[in-house]
């Protein structure tokens, strides 16, 4: 395999203003779940994004045995069990609107002891468009107000979204976004996922990308996504191939420029995450919902890398702290 990058504690570095204004953030993530019940309609505190949740459900991930031999050392075992969310990306938990096909594919993996090894939030779209921490930080900012503010904070929102805009005329998201449209109509699970930030595996760097085998784009079309997902395992399985990239170059494979496709990085199959059918968990239960996805929960060999990246984890703290005060006093 060739010389790669290593990972280094750097590429994940806040400045002094990044760090203000994501306290500024927290803030409104936390004021954001506390609202939640009364901006989604629903009787629980949601998440701040990704609220919806379709669906639940246990898997496997099986390891491929013709893995370079450098990474083995990673995969003590044939297969591992996993914990699958899919969700809807919007903030708001929609009930009688057209939803964006925005879909998230969240992972949780565990030991044989049920001890987890790692947390993996996947999306359906390749990218993300802005590299600026603190362009980032405060568009989200003022999405969380909006939502809770409404129109009060419109300007603002609107203010933050002109600034952010030039982030998402680069080639690579102008490519992915026409290819995107193309698919907007598919079914969830025939999306592939991808981790669109990096990820440590030891200290090798890497990105993943999940690839279905053979699921129909059209299925479940005049259904509901929740309904199209419970029809689906109801007599189906599914197979996926887990793909990784490694990091040899930053110019070509840049950490901090999660708006470029990595380039000359050929994907490696490390193995398959397999749902059998039958395999759904009930998405409306109350442990359902306080699941956390957070990859920082994760060993510290398969943390999150970047400096977007690095913002998850007291966001994802946030974020669950709050839900589940919130939710604890509505069910007792």
């Amino acid at each position: 395999m060739p010389s790669t990058i290593r990972y280094n504690k750097k590429f994940d570095q806040l400045t002094d203003e990044e760090k203000a204004l994501f306290e500024i953030n927290k803030k409104s993530i936390a004021d954001f779940v506390e609202q939640s019940s009364s901006v989604s309609d629903v009787n629980y505190a949601t998440r701040n994004a990704h609220a919806k949740t379709y669906a639940v459900a246990h898997g496997e991930f099986k390891i491929n045995p013709g893995i370079p031999e450098e990474l083995q050392q990673f995969f003590d075992k044939d297969k591992y069990d996993l914990m699958i969310r899919f969700s809807n990306a919007h903030p708001q938990v929609g009930k009688n609107r057209k939803e964006i096909p925005a879909y998230g594919f969240a992972v949780k993996i565990k030991d044989e002891n049920g001890d987890l090894l790692a947390n993996y939030p996947m999306v359906n779209f390749p990218l993300f468009p802005i590299n600026s921490v603190s362009t980032f930080l405060q568009l989200f900012t003022a999405v969380n107000r909006f939502f809770v503010k409404k129109w009060n904070n419109v300007f603002s929102l609107t203010a933050q979204v002109i600034k952010a805009a030039p982030y998402f005329f680069t080639p690579s998201m102008i490519k992915n976004v026409f290819r995107f449209i193309g698919k907007r109509n598919d079914f969830l699970l025939a999306f592939d996922y991808y981790s669109v930030g990096a990820y440590r595996m030891g200290e090798y760097v890497m990105k993943i990308k999940l690839q279905p085998q053979s699921v129909k784009k059209n299925f479940g079309r005049k259904m509901s996504m929740q309904k199209a997902l419970e029809s689906y395992f109801e007599s189906n399985d599914y197979t996926a191939d887990v793909m990784i990239q490694l990091c040899y170059d930053l110019n070509d494979q840049p950490i901090n420029k999660l708006n470029q496709e990595w380039k000359n990085s050929p994907f490696i199959k490390v193995g398959e995450v397999k749902m059998m059918k039958g395999c759904l968990l009930d998405p409306r239960s109350c442990e359902t919902e306080l699941l956390s996805f957070n990859p920082f929960e994760s060993k510290s060999i398969f943390h999150p890398v970047g400096k977007i990246q690095k913002l998850r984890d007291e966001a994802y703290k946030v974020s669950l702290q709050t839900r589940r005060k919130i939710n604890k006093l509505l069910h007792g």
